[in-house]
């Protein structure tokens, strides 16, 4: 099992803001034992530190695997304090937007093993999903501890190019954004229809929310979902006319929205 590396080498995390801390209760409800963690974080909160992990305890001499954890604007600075392991047995792994793999190389070394992924904020209550790409000193074995990392708090799928992290980014790591938005706009057209505030966002987000489990749990595609809900000539009909329309509806938009977002995450990665 991928995770017995971790309980014999230990794991280093490298900031614990909201997504590290969602990845390491994914963790240890995953049974990683707390004394196989060394968590570096300057600002722990009382959650941290009750959980028993090593934090700011110092590194071991060779863990299985260090997660970077901080924000892309901190790494600079933080990246030197694990520059050590590099070139070594440990795996690298990012969580990082707009940081790529020659970066990482250029500080820790070109033979150090790393895995760059992204993952999005519902990981934070376990219904994540993650992409990751490893670089050619990434083993099978990396990529094994790697996904079963990641898989702690969503699912995980595989990339055959570092340059479509833009494109995940674009569409999963910053689609829960959009959702939201949607949720906001749709609670704000109930109130243009009438109905008080506080129900028309109770009505979007228990729909959106409902909608989305739906799809998950489905045997059905998404397109027959839709189409199970639509009548010939019903109310939603009438609002899909609208929004499938390839000029103005949601089509044109998302991709205008997508490619925005992906274009913006390429400029960051130069």
């Amino acid at each position: 099992m991928a995770l017995e590396r971790v309980a014999r080498d230990g794991l280093v995390l490298l900031g614990c803001g909201k997504m590290g801390s969602a990845l390491l209760a994914g963790w240890l409800k995953a049974g990683v034992k707390p004394d196989a963690v060394w968590v570096l974080e300057p600002n722990p909160t009382d959650w941290l530190i009750e959980t028993g992990v090593h934090l700011n305890e110092g590194l071991p001499p060779a863990p299985a695997v260090a997660l970077l954890a901080v924000k892309p604007q901190m790494m600079g600075k933080a990246l030197p304090s694990l520059q050590a392991l590099g070139n070594g047995t440990t795996l690298f792994v990012s969580i990082a937007a707009g940081t790529t793999i020659a970066s990482f190389e250029a500080v820790l070394g070109d033979s150090t093993p790393i895995v760059r992924t992204m993952p999005n904020t519902p990981a934070m209550v376990g219904r994540g999903i993650t992409a990751l790409i490893g670089n050619r000193h990434a083993t099978a074995d990396d990529m094994a501890l790697a996904r079963a990392l990641m898989a702690a708090v969503g699912q995980v799928v595989e990339l055959e190019r570092e340059d479509l992290i833009d494109a995940v980014t674009a569409v999963s790591g910053s689609g829960p954004a959009y959702v939201f938005h949607l949720i906001e706009a749709m609670a704000a057209a109930g109130e243009a229809e009438g109905l008080p505030s506080d129900v028309a966002m109770q009505l979007a987000r228990a729909t959106v929310c409902g909608a989305g489990e739906l799809a998950y749990q489905s045997p059905e595609s998404v397109a027959q979902l839709r189409i199970n809900v639509t009548s010939p000539g019903g109310t939603t009909a009438a609002a899909l006319a609208v929004l499938m329309d390839p000029e103005t509806g949601f089509p044109a938009l998302l991709r205008r929205a997508v490619k925005a977002a992906a274009d913006r995450g390429r400029e960051l990665g130069k």
